[in-house]
């Protein structure tokens, strides 16, 4: 097994970050507004909102390279909304910090255990620029989501 991969993202919303947390945890309505093309086939299994739910998609990363998630939801006392992948290692936190009463910071960290070798070496290269633009989609359409435009 390889070494473990991290991506990370963050952007500036223009809403309080208790509103950017109610709109991440909301897989029935907000999450479809906000997922750009590379997320496709997402559905809810359980749940909808919050803590323990369950949403499934295939994440198209490039043309070649797909990854069917099967993700529990769980919520942390911080308000952390973690995403584990019950079909591989990869794990997503969204984490969101107040700017004072109208402005939040969103960060986007996923982790997994990449493959060994040279593939590996491809993968802890490329994956994480091609996984943080994704995440930047999703960072702007929530603010544009949260904003109300």
């Amino acid at each position: 097994m390889g070494a473990q991969v991290e991506a990370h993202s963050e952007a500036r919303v223009e809403a309080p970050a208790d509103a950017v947390r109610r709109a991440l945890a909301d897989y029935a309505t907000v999450r479809p507004r906000i997922l750009p093309e590379q997320y496709r086939d997402y559905r809810v299994l359980e749940g909808g909102v919050g803590q323990g739910t369950v949403a499934a998609w295939t994440l198209q990363a490039t043309s070649k390279r797909s990854r069917d998630v099967v993700a529990d939801v769980d919520i942390t006392t911080q308000g952390n909304v973690v995403e584990r992948d019950r079909n591989s290692t990869l794990v997503t936190t969204w984490s969101v910090e107040a700017l004072g009463d109208r402005a939040s910071r969103v960060r986007v960290d996923t982790t997994w255990q990449g493959a060994g070798g040279v593939k590996g070496f491809f993968e802890r290269t490329f994956a994480p620029k091609g996984l943080a633009r994704i995440h930047g989609e999703v960072l702007a359409r929530l603010g544009r989501e949260v904003a109300g435009r």
